[in-house]
């Protein structure tokens, strides 16, 4: 056709480039079928396995149409039931939940067995068994501060004291807890043994010094923590918060179960006599500010310092207190640390 005529030259080049092109195609599919049906198989699963795509695969009577949905409106408006209005939760404006807001008001078998939160005066300690209680402030204490003057301090990341627990260093699943009981009028609370004796010694020091400390949330187990943490996401589900807000927000106030120091027994919420809330204004009292000058003269630190809650992940906690130790502690107060920033530049 292009020999006979110039006309006809350029239609007959690009029918015979698109007649090749095609069965460039058809001879390539042809010759790759298997290729093409594990390609079409892969493509099936991945949309089997994700969310978005289940309803492709559902059956027709799951979904409400629209007009179905119009008449379910409809009907509602008729009727004498009333929804309640949509809110739009904003952090700034929602109240945190304190501990004891979210166990009252229930009666169920879940509680059973667990400690509940109290609060534990030096005075009811020695009262209950002055003896070793006294003997526990006196001696050893001063006796191990002694010979921690003598050496260097050096810090080991195996050290007990030192363990790093946090949203994304859970408890590991060997560690021990090595508890120890103090007993009080009301009945015993648990901690590590290995702190006992500088936390009553702390607590007696703040008494001669005219303030009254109190122990509460010693020892937690995992039970009591999902407990405390669970029934936290609840309530705040209840002032109209999706679970993920919710989560999102328990988890700044109450660490995440299995990643909580109080499962550790080495942390310890510290208030006072005349003081009993956690919340911040624990910091401007007495006793929050004797215990922020003093806890590293027996081996305590502020947990979770103001300042600190993009690195730590937790809220401000001015009453949240944790042994590491005289040396550590020492070096975390002095330097405005956090154990994560101590851990960085120190081990």
């Amino acid at each position: 056709m292009g020999r006979r005529s110039r006309i006809l030259r350029l239609p007959a080049i690009i029918g015979l480039a698109v007649t090749m092109l095609f069965y460039q195609i058809y001879d390539y599919c042809r010759k790759g079928t298997k290729r093409f049906a594990c390609t079409i198989f892969i493509l099936c699963c991945f949309m089997v396995g994700n969310s978005f795509s289940f309803p492709v695969f559902q059956e027709e009577k799951g979904f409400v149409s629209d007009s179905e949905k119009e008449n379910a409106v409809a009907a509602v408006a008729a009727s004498d039931i009333t929804l309640a209005d949509e809110q739009k939760v904003t952090y700034e404006e929602l109240e945190m939940l304190e501990d004891e807001d979210v166990l009252d008001g229930y009666e169920d078998a879940e509680l059973h067995g667990m400690e509940s939160v109290d609060k534990y005066l030096l005075d009811e300690i020695l009262n209950a068994e002055e003896a070793e209680a006294a003997e526990a402030t006196q001696g050893e204490p001063e006796e191990a501060e002694a010979k921690g003057e003598e050496k260097e301090a050096v810090f080991d990341e195996s050290d007990w004291k030192l363990v790093l627990i946090n949203k994304q260093h859970p408890i590991p699943d060997d560690y021990t807890v090595t508890l120890g009981p103090i007993k009080t009028i009301k009945g015993t609370m648990q901690c590590d043994e290995r702190i006992i004796d500088e936390l009553l010694s702390m607590m007696q020091a703040a008494s001669e010094d005219g303030v009254n400390l109190a122990i509460c949330s010693p020892y937690r187990d995992f039970a009591w923590q999902e407990v405390l943490f669970n029934r936290k996401i609840k309530a705040y589900m209840n002032k109209g918060m999706s679970y993920m807000e919710a989560y999102k927000i328990s988890s700044q106030a109450v660490t995440v179960p299995g990643a909580s120091e109080h499962q550790l027994g080495l942390a310890i919420d510290i208030v006072s006599d005349v003081y009993i809330n956690l919340d911040e204004g624990f910091a401007e009292t007495d006793a929050g500010i004797w215990l922020e000058e003093h806890c590293a003269e027996y081996g305590f630190v502020l947990r979770y310092p103001k300042g600190k809650e993009h690195i730590t992940s937790i809220e401000f906690e001015p009453w949240h207190f944790r042994y590491v130790g005289k040396e550590a502690a020492q070096v975390i107060m002095e330097e405005n640390l956090c154990l994560e920033e101590f851990w960085e530049k120190y081990l």
